[in-house]
């Protein structure tokens, strides 16, 4: 049977696709001019594109063909010299009135991925209904120019880290770690985060997995705990070694747009730990003003943080774009997700890892306490405690994706783990409520063939034991 590509299908945040399977020269050389076509429709009065690329395999090599096919089509390119965060291409498409940035990157993806994600000129992620008219002009030919463009190379680093220091005391943070009040560990996942905070801070912060890598040391360049044991091991011994210190961990993707991080004492701490401090950080230390927007797998936790500072709440599916979308029309406080995006509408419509990163360490330098003692602090003032998880299911195909699908459609799920299920909110995935206080979210990703499942409860044995129903009932169809 001959090899057949997978169709290029945007999905929560860009196209991405198996190098050299799906993910060619060819289709990207076609695809870009796309992209800056149906840009150029809602801003006929630029000419110009952003192009960027994080460490991945071939990433540069993919962002010069980009470079030299949207040139050939009669637009102005700024080609990034190096690496860096996709915020801060997201920034230069903003400060530079660009049409937007086509950003080389499958973010926190296995190393078998690339991607290429698209950027709007107001430096956020475009809406679906900007990629749909993309995808429906695959089976053209690519726009025609009379004139080539401009290429020039640029520094993404310098605007970007002026535009993150404008945001946050960045001396009270260096004086905390030149003084030894403060000791950072960051983990950079051999990804675009590298080099970033010693930058932004003005001095050296040394990193684990800084090398560049485009097998990620064999694992995946996602935040999560399994995939970081140096950091917590480093933790562990600064604690010893520096009992008296506030200690931080930091962790980025692949291509720095999602963080999370570890507390003082070595505990892993996602976003669904961190948003409620920067809510009460940004809300009460910075005196800032906003709404509150999660995604539907955030923790119950967000909305009464919210309520408790009087701050809106507002809630979309999962995809960052979503947040993106909401911030263009309303003051927003904080915009985050589960899986470690989070965004201010203070800089840009787009998460950022960096900026995060900043915020987590004002809190703590400002606050004296460690991450843990703030999240606790806040729980105890709304009465809350959960616990919370997430396990991700690799899929044959997508058949028995579309089989689950099918199934979950026709034959409503009424109890799961033994409890009755009480609510479902289908508007991504099947988020369900149950009898004892907790949830369960069954969800297909949109960028690989995987199952998601995510579960927050009173206690961690009743998500283990919501996960591992749910595990069961997938593998049982």
């Amino acid at each position: 049977m001959p090899f057949q590509a997978n169709p290029i299908k945007f999905g929560t945040d860009g196209w991405r696709g198996v190098i050299a399977a799906d993910f060619t020269f060819e289709r990207v050389a076609k695809l870009a001019p796309l992209c800056a076509q149906v840009l150029q429709e809602s801003n006929p009065n630029s000419n110009l594109m952003i192009v960027g690329y994080d460490r991945r395999f071939m990433a540069e090599d993919f962002a010069y063909l980009t470079a030299e096919t949207l040139q050939t089509s009669g637009f102005d390119v700024l080609l990034s010299e190096g690496f860096a965060p996709t915020p801060a291409f997201s920034w230069a498409a903003k400060a530079e009135n660009a049409l937007g940035a086509i950003v080389l990157t499958a973010s926190h993806n296995p190393a078998k991925y690339l991607g290429l994600k698209v950027k709007g000129g107001f430096g956020g992620s475009v809406s679906q209904d900007v990629t749909a008219k993309i995808e429906a002009l695959l089976e053209q030919d690519s726009p025609k120019a009379n004139k080539k463009g401009t290429l020039t190379l640029f520094d993404p680093w310098e605007s970007y880290c002026n535009q993150l220091r404008s945001l946050v005391d960045i001396d009270l943070i260096k004086n905390a770690i030149i003084s030894g009040k403060l000791k950072i560990l960051v983990d950079v996942m051999h990804g675009a985060a590298s080099t970033g905070l010693s930058r932004l801070l003005g001095c050296d912060i040394p990193e684990i997995n800084s090398q560049r890598d485009p097998l990620f040391g064999g694992a995946a360049p996602e935040p999560l705990a399994r995939y970081i044991p140096e950091l917590f091991r480093q933790v562990k011994e600064t604690a010893k070694s520096h009992p008296h210190s506030l200690r931080v961990g930091l962790v980025f993707d692949g291509d720095c747009d999602r963080i999370a991080s570890v507390d003082g004492n070595g505990n892993f701490c996602s976003t669904q730990i961190l948003i409620p401090i920067f809510i009460e950080h940004l809300a009460t230390r910075k005196k800032l003003e906003g709404e509150i927007v999660k995604t539907v797998s955030g923790s119950d936790l967000i909305p009464k943080i919210a309520d408790l500072f009087k701050v809106p709440l507002y809630e979309t599916p999962i995809g960052y774009k979503y947040i993106a979308e909401r911030m263009l029309t309303h003051q927003v406080l904080v915009g985050g997700e589960e899986s470690g995006g989070v965004g201010y509408s203070n800089h840009i419509p787009e998460r950022d890892a960096l900026l995060s990163a900043l915020y987590v360490l004002e809190a703590v330098v400002e606050s004296g306490k460690d991450i843990t003692e703030l999240y606790d602090n806040l729980r105890h003032q709304v009465n809350f405690d959960s616990a919370y998880d997430r396990i991700d299911l690799t899929l044959a195909n997508l058949e028995q994706k579309n089989q689950l699908q099918q199934r979950l459609e026709s034959t409503p799920l009424t109890e799961i783990a033994g409890k009755k299920v009480t609510n479902c909110l289908a508007i991504d995935g099947y988020k369900y409520r149950l009898e004892d206080d907790s949830w369960l979210l069954i969800r297909f990703s949109g960028t690989e063939p995987l199952l998601r499942l995510y579960s927050e409860a009173p206690t961690l044995k009743i998500v283990q034991e919501n996960l591992a129903w749910a595990k069961t009932w997938a593998k049982g169809n």
